[in-house]
């Protein structure tokens, strides 16, 4: 498992659509954060990321899936998911591998954005720094919803043979789970009360509660199904295409 891991990083850093992919996810942000007026945290007028944390799952919707895209596609159209079956894999280790992998990218992208928190606690005033504790349940959260959009982008692209569609596939899934159920709930005729439970339906609610600083374990617990439910559908489509 650790070997096939070690692997799937290796082939991923061996280009560099690799090193470019974390590059776009820092520029993007940099970019958003400290040059467009309109998320500028310098021009906040208060030492905060909130707008980094607000920002950062519109952009990880598009780095995830463009990481976990050739993981399984590549692997059943050129033939050699069957050959990585003849070894001492299992599919629950197989998909153990891949998953850890793609997620362990998605980490390496997110560690560089610790600079921000430097970089606002150096620019700050004194007496306007945000609450710093809050950004350990905010990373919690974002870790989180990286691990959950990995699983949802990993399974989507377990249907298709064709990159460019699981990277589709995976983008549009996680943006669904992501907003669907806020946007659902904001119709009018769920206005009466269902509108509360179809918003914690959706990963937004939860993550922007672990994005002001509050851990809940209502929260860990939804990402947590999350995160196994599609783990779940992927071992099950891995043993049917076997």
């Amino acid at each position: 498992m650790w070997a096939l891991c070690k692997k799937e990083i290796r082939q991923y850093f061996s280009t560099l659509t690799g090193y470019l992919a974390i590059a776009s996810f820092l520029l993007l942000n940099g970019l958003l954060l400290f040059v467009f007026s309109s998320y500028n945290i310098l021009d906040y007028g208060y030492a905060t990321l909130e707008n980094f944390f607000t920002l950062a799952p519109f952009v990880l919707l598009v780095l995830i899936p463009a990481i976990t895209m050739r993981l399984l596609p590549d692997e059943w159209k050129s033939g050699t998911m069957e050959i990585l079956q003849t070894r001492p894999l299992t599919s629950r280790q197989l998909l153990t591998g891949k998953y850890l992998a793609a997620f362990l990218v998605v980490v390496l992208a997110l560690l560089p954005t610790a600079v921000y928190a430097v970089s606002i606690a150096v620019l700050a005033e004194a007496g306007t720094v945000a609450d710093t504790g809050g950004f350990t349940g905010s990373y919690t959260g974002l870790l989180l919803l990286s691990a959950a959009f990995t699983a949802i982008s990993l399974c989507m692209s377990s249907y298709t043979t064709n990159a460019v569609a699981a990277f589709l596939l995976g983008a549009a899934g996680c943006l669904l789970l992501y907003l669907g159920p806020g946007a659902i709930a904001s119709l009018p005729v769920f206005r009466s009360g269902a509108d509360y439970y179809l918003q914690q339906a959706g990963m937004e609610q939860h993550y922007l509660s672990m994005a002001r600083g509050v851990l809940d374990s209502r929260d860990l617990l939804f990402f947590a199904s999350i995160l196994f439910f599609f783990l779940f559908l992927t071992y099950r489509r891995i043993r049917t295409k076997s």
